[in-house]
């Protein structure tokens, strides 16, 4: 059995080194003067930080269900039998609601 294992960029892991040790991850959102970026793919961690001391309005976001369905799908295609998702944290984000949902 072929098991993937699916995170976001709250965990801290790159993408760079998500492929290093077989993980895989999802971009976060963040919406800047109402522009949506994400996080490790449009936008760097100093970019961010950037917007954060500058004044710009800055806020985060979940990921999309549609998003999160693609990226499932996504791996599904690779021929992965079972996906564990480690989103961001309950307590947090409405990440881990929303992935229980679309289960």
């Amino acid at each position: 059995m072929k098991v993937a294992i699916l995170t976001d960029t709250n965990s801290g892991i790159s993408k760079e080194e998500a492929e290093n040790i077989g993980i895989h991850v999802m971009p976060m959102p963040v919406l800047i003067d109402g522009e949506v970026f994400f996080e490790g793919d449009n936008l760097t961690e100093e970019e961010f930080y950037e917007a954060l001391t500058s004044g710009k309005d800055v806020s985060t976001s979940q990921p999309s269900p549609a998003d999160v369905l693609d990226t499932w799908e996504a791996l599904f295609e690779k021929r992965y039998d079972e996906i564990v998702y480690i989103p961001m944290s309950s307590g947090l984000s409405s990440s881990c609601m929303t992935a229980k949902g679309l289960a």
